[in-house]
């Protein structure tokens, strides 16, 4: 009786160095967590070794040791919390290192997740993806250690925000559970010396209000500094801090090589749900960078006041105007469709294809 033994299909890279005797290149697929790595490791067209578990360093001397090998070396591993610094120290070593996006790696819905098991499906799918499938990795673009360092500001401003946000509304809460109005900004000096509180309660709320003071202080200083960055007038509506906020995220506007590129990086785009006869068309994708997106949507509300005649404000100015008979989500639509031709024309004044005195826009 015949056997059947069903194995991994191999590349053709592997069948070539048999022939004429090449050193096969070397590809890693790295699982990573704080305190280890998860590795997989596949050589030429071979089926990929039994995952390896390495302490940070100890990785780090292993790969050092396998490009002093003489092969070529490649790895991959989603992005994470952990920033892009594993990515820094491998291409240091000269080691061809690729981020790509978290998605599912369970391509058999198994329903099985490990380490080893997304370690082994980032090595088979480096492997498709240097054979030529370019479909195979999702990239990330890492940026550059300037440009993280220049982001970190803002976001950071906007974590200040939002903490200053979670006190305030616990001071409110507190006024509302006992039966008095909400005060809006009620830790503001003149407002929490004013408020009609007994003194059990102004004694609770006077843990809060000098944390909310020495934050509004921190606030108002990083907003000071991001409007000190802009390097050049912005037209009006736009403002000092949103421009730096938008160009930094960018981080490079010549990376985007024409206006779908752009579209598609804010998830400001339709998503689609189309098979056979059918075609739909969803909510936007919500792809890319969210910070960028939340940016442009605000700033899209203030063109519509502060830049009449933009010429993506008179498209959607019937469907905006006050007093119009368009409904919350139709108008909802139509500013998330002039964030979207915001972001770009505005590529295309920072890229100098358009001037903003051509697309109507007003210093």
């Amino acid at each position: 009786m015949n056997s059947v033994y069903h194995t991994e299909l191999s590349s053709h890279e592997g069948t070539r160095c048999q022939f004429n005797g090449g050193r096969a290149d070397i590809k890693l697929g790295i699982d990573v967590h704080q305190d280890f790595y998860v590795v997989v490791m596949q050589e030429g067209g071979a089926n990929p070794k039994p995952p390896q578990r390495f302490q940070k360093q100890a990785f780090l001397h292993w790969a050092s040791k396998l490009k002093q090998s003489g092969a070529e070396v490649y790895a991959v591993y989603e992005a994470c919390g952990f920033g892009f610094s594993l990515q820094r120290q491998l291409s240091a070593l000269s080691i061809h290192c690729y981020v790509v996006c978290p998605q599912k790696l369970d391509e058999q819905n198994r329903r099985v997740k490990t380490d080893s098991l997304d370690a082994k499906a980032l090595c088979l799918r480096l492997d498709r993806f240097l054979q030529g499938n370019r479909h195979a990795l999702a990239l990330v673009r890492v940026p550059s250690e300037q440009e993280e360092q220049a982001r970190a500001l803002h976001r950071q401003r906007e974590q200040l925000v939002k903490v200053r946000k979670v006190l305030e509304a616990q001071g409110r809460s507190l006024l509302v559970n006992h039966g008095m109005e909400p005060v809006q900004k009620w830790w503001k000096p003149r407002t929490f010396a004013a408020l009609p509180v007994p003194q059990w309660m102004r004694e609770l709320l006077l843990n809060s209000q000098p944390l909310l003071l020495a934050l509004q202080e921190k606030i108002d200083q990083l907003t000071v500094q991001l409007q000190n960055a802009a390097t050049q007038e912005p037209p009006r509506g736009l403002g000092k801090m949103t421009s730096v906020i938008i160009d930094r995220e960018i981080g490079n506007w010549h990376r985007f090589s024409n206006r779908r590129q752009i579209a598609s990086y804010t998830g400001l785009c339709p998503g689609e749900y189309s098979s056979g006869q059918k075609r739909l068309q969803s909510c936007v994708t919500k792809h890319g960078n969210p910070r960028l997106r939340a940016a442009l949507v605000e700033l899209a509300w203030r063109m519509v006041r502060f830049q009449p005649n933009y010429r993506a404000v008179c498209k959607w100015k019937v469907r905006l105007a006050n007093g119009a008979l368009s409904t919350g989500a139709a108008r909802k639509k139509a500013i998330v469709a002039l964030a979207r031709q915001l972001a770009v024309d505005l590529w295309r004044v920072r890229t100098g294809r358009l001037t903003q005195e051509q697309l109507g826009l007003e210093i």
